[in-house]
């Protein structure tokens, strides 16, 4: 175990400082973080490795969909307006299945926002993950905090010339790595890397690498933090999510406080100290550049970094970790109350602690219960209401529909034997990728028959044809009835379709138009 004084102290300024904030139009002074190590650092590396995998494998997987559709796992095909997702093929008007996914991730934000804070941004945000990877290049060909501190400072040489080029060089890479696997998701990914490597490729794909890897080289290299705070409009709404049970990354000032590198003097003269020994691990690992300890601000992410850092630094001390750590408000508040007397005097961490120097057990600690509340029940509901109706209208939809279009002009055709005629549109949708025989037929018209163009049959009351898969087709269709059957100047009547080889079928109900004279 090492004393305070053996601690080393880094000389690391919150950039974003709660108590001293920037213009808004002030230069950007630049962080450099110091690499983290511990179980929430490991926890981000798997993220970041779960994550880019998905983004840049996904386009590569296959789906055997049979010979009549594409055979890519995930693919937005805008050509034939088609979204394909493993077993699942969305149709343009079946956009609300997308819309409800929408919802579902909104309404899940606000649930992990509600139980653990801004766990989305710390963890699994573009922003974070790309910002995490290009640090790792950064750390990788410039060294760590200490190291990159000294070369931005260093006149211009040889060898600052040679990192620096090749670390943006590499950050472009990663650029282009972005936006380039971006496209495939909207085309055969095989297809499309050969044609775009042979210059072959149609213009909105040059076009969207280009914007992509200037905003990934832009947002992940030289912006950073600046996204978060500035950009992203998450930071100023989440308050309205977080409650007193909400878990947050918090500086427990309430066993911290007072603050000293010095602490056997300290004693000796008959002070209080806390745990915390001033060494600015958890300001030195910040992505933001924000001191923790300065309580909860708009441009924390709850990365828990910090929480790694300290945790270092109380293992070294002998001492127990957590002095940053998850916490509720709710608890927070007992604890300090506990601290203060009731607020009645300053922090005095003695009044945490038992004589043999444990904690007191009357310490509120967090409870897996603190999760499970009525709002957490409320977004978990919702959430789960509306994943649940996409489901079962995913598994009970039809792939079978019709559509008819009755003739505008003329309304009526009288033939030479006295009958009358109605013209149609009819539009049979085959929303499966294989082709099926569609059997039309008419109902509820007396003596009625029909014939299709194009289809060399007899006029009857049905007619078979064959719907190619993941089409429209569209027939013309006649429909005529005798005179002596007519009952009215209009009366309506049933098209119904039916799949010979299985059990799908749909109905539209359309109007028999006549003469008045026909009566």
């Amino acid at each position: 175990m090492l004393d305070q004084t053996q601690v080393e102290r880094l000389e690391a300024e919150a950039v974003n400082s709660a108590k001293t904030r920037q213009p808004l139009y002030a230069a950007r002074k630049k962080i450099f973080p110091k690499r983290a190590s511990g179980r929430f650092r490991q926890f981000k590396w798997l993220v970041m490795a779960v994550t880019l995998g998905i983004y840049y494998l996904t386009p590569w997987l296959r789906w055997d969909r049979g010979p009549f559709a594409p055979d890519q796992a995930v693919l937005l095909d805008l050509a034939n307006r088609r979204f394909y997702f493993f077993f699942v093929e969305i149709w343009p008007q079946e956009f609300y299945y997308v819309a409800g996914l929408l919802m579902m991730a909104g309404v899940g934000l606000f649930l992990v926002t509600s139980t653990v804070g801004r766990a989305w941004c710390g963890y699994a945000c573009p922003q974070t993950v790309w910002v995490d990877l290009f640090l790792v290049v950064e750390r990788a060909i410039e060294g760590d905090r200490n190291a990159r501190i000294k070369l931005e400072a260093a006149p211009w040489t040889a060898r600052k010339l040679v990192l620096r080029i090749s670390k943006h060089a590499i950050w472009l890479l990663i650029a282009v790595a972005t936006g380039g696997a971006w496209i495939f998701y909207f085309a055969d990914a095989p297809t499309l890397a050969l044609n775009v490597a042979a210059g072959t490729a149609a213009p909105v794909a040059y076009v969207t690498i280009l914007v992509l890897t200037a905003t990934t080289y832009t947002f992940g290299g030289l912006m950073r933090e600046q996204v978060c705070t500035y950009m992203c409009p998450w930071p100023r709404i989440q308050a309205a999510m977080l409650d007193e049970s909400s878990l947050t990354v918090t500086y427990n000032d309430w066993r911290g406080e007072p603050r000293s590198r010095h602490a056997k003097k300290a004693v000796a003269a008959g002070q209080p100290t806390g745990d915390c020994v001033d060494c600015n691990a958890c300001v030195a690992v910040c992505p933001m550049g924000i001191d923790i300890r300065d309580g909860q601000q708009l441009e924390c992410i709850t990365c828990a970094l910090c929480i790694d850092a300290c945790d270092g630094v109380m293992d070294k001390l002998g001492r127990e970790r957590g002095l940053i750590a998850y916490a509720t408000l709710s608890d927070y508040n007992a604890n300090m109350s506990l601290a203060t007397a009731g607020g009645t005097t300053a922090v005095n961490p003695t009044l945490v602690r038992t004589t043999d120097g444990a904690f007191a057990s009357s310490l509120a600690h967090f409870h897996l219960r603190n999760i499970f509340r009525l709002r957490t029940f409320i977004y978990l509901g919702a959430w789960s209401a509306i994943g649940l109706v996409l489901l079962y209208s995913l598994l009970t939809r039809e792939r079978l529909e019709l559509n008819v279009l009755h003739d505008r002009n003329p309304q009526f055709v009288t033939l030479a034997d006295g009958s009358i005629r109605n013209g149609y549109t009819v539009k049979l949708l085959n929303m499966i990728p294989e082709p099926r025989t569609i059997e039309v037929s008419l109902q509820g018209l007396p003596g009625a028959e029909m014939n299709a163009v194009g289809i060399d049959i007899p006029a009857s009351q049905s007619f078979t044809t064959v719907a190619e898969p993941d089409r429209l087709k569209v027939l013309r269709v006649f429909v005529r009835q005798p005179s002596a059957q007519i009952t009215g100047i209009a009366r309506t009547f049933t098209f119904r379709i039916r799949d010979q080889a299985g059990v799908e079928s749909a109905e539209y109900t359309a109007t028999f138009n006549a003469p008045e004279t026909a009566k």
